[in-house]
C-alpha cells in the first residue's frame, strides 16, 4: 500500500493499461477481463486486475493532468514493480489530416510543464517513449490489421486555451495533436528504467471542431483498447 494506492504488492501484475478516466477502467475491465477483481478504489482511481486471453494484467486509471499521472506511474513503478504502463486515451488533432477516431502511437511527447524539472532537475521539453514497448505496439498493429499513426504529442497543462496557440505547436515540433498526460508517464519511466507508450483515439478536432461525446469518449474507443490488450500479450 502507497499513499495514493491501497493495492497488495501481489494485486498488481507487471503490466498495466493506464487510462485517465476511472469509468473507462471500469469498462475496460467488465468487458475485456475475465474474472476481474477489484483491486483498487482509493482517491477514485479504480484498478482491477484479471486475464486477457490468458495473461494477467491490471488496468488502472491515473486521474486527469501531468501532476496525477506522475504520482500514480511513480508509485506503480517504484513500489509496486510493475515494468510495462500502456496509457490508452483520448487526444484533441491539430491538423485536418487526422479524423475522429484514428488512432496514434505516441513517438515521443513535448511539453512547456515545469515536471520534470521540479522532479529531478530535467530540463527536456521532449521525452521519448519506450522504445521496446512500441516495437510490440506497431507489430500488433500490422497482425491485427489495424491503421494507426506514430507521431508526437502535445502533453499541455491546460485544457480549455484562449486562444490559436496549438497551430504554433503544430509548426514548430510536428504535434499532431494534444492530451494531458504523456509527458509525466515517459519522464517516470525513463527515471526509473521501466517502460512506458501510449495509444490515443482522436476525440476532436481543433481545426475542423468535430467531436464526440463524453459517453463516446468513455465505452467507445474499444480499438486502442484492443490493441493495447493484445500487444500486453507479448511482454
Amino acid at each position: 500500500m502507497t499513499t495514493h494506492i491501497e493495492a497488495k504488492l501481489e494485486d498488481i501484475a507487471p503490466t498495466v493499461i493506464m487510462p485517465g478516466d476511472p469509468l473507462r477502467a471500469k469498462f475496460i475491465a467488465e468487458n475485456f477481463l475475465e474474472n476481474a477483481k477489484l483491486i483498487n478504489q482509493l482517491r477514485g482511481a479504480l484498478g482491477y486486475t484479471g486475464y486477457y486471453k490468458g495473461k494477467r494484467v491490471t488496468v488502472m486509471a491515473s486521474g486527469m493532468g501531468i501532476p496525477s499521472m506522475g504520482i500514480y506511474s511513480y508509485e506503480l513503478y517504484k513500489f509496486y514493480g510493475v515494468q510495462n504502463i500502456i496509457r490508452v486515451g483520448s487526444f484533441g488533432a491539430y491538423t485536418d489530416k487526422i479524423d475522429l477516431y484514428d488512432l496514434v502511437v505516441v513517438k515521443n511527447s513535448y511539453s512547456e510543464s515545469r515536471f520534470a524539472i521540479e522532479q529531478n532537475g530535467n530540463k527536456e521539453k521532449i521525452v521519448d517513449s519506450s522504445a521496446y514497448l512500441n516495437d510490440k505496439i506497431l507489430e500488433t498493429s500490422i497482425e491485427t490489421k489495424t491503421k494507426l499513426k506514430y507521431s508526437t504529442i502535445h502533453c499541455s497543462e491546460a485544457f480549455y486555451k484562449e486562444n490559436n496557440q496549438f497551430k504554433e505547436i503544430y509548426n514548430e515540433y510536428g504535434c499532431v495533436g494534444c492530451e494531458m498526460e504523456t509527458f509525466a508517464l515517459f519522464h517516470i519511466a525513463k527515471l526509473l528504467g521501466k517502460n512506458a507508450a501510449c495509444i490515443l483515439t482522436c476525440s476532436d478536432n481543433l481545426v475542423t471542431k468535430e467531436e464526440t461525446t463524453p459517453q463516446e469518449r468513455q465505452t467507445s474507443f474499444t480499438k486502442m483498447i484492443e490493441l493495447a490488450l493484445n500487444s500486453s500479450l507479448k511482454l
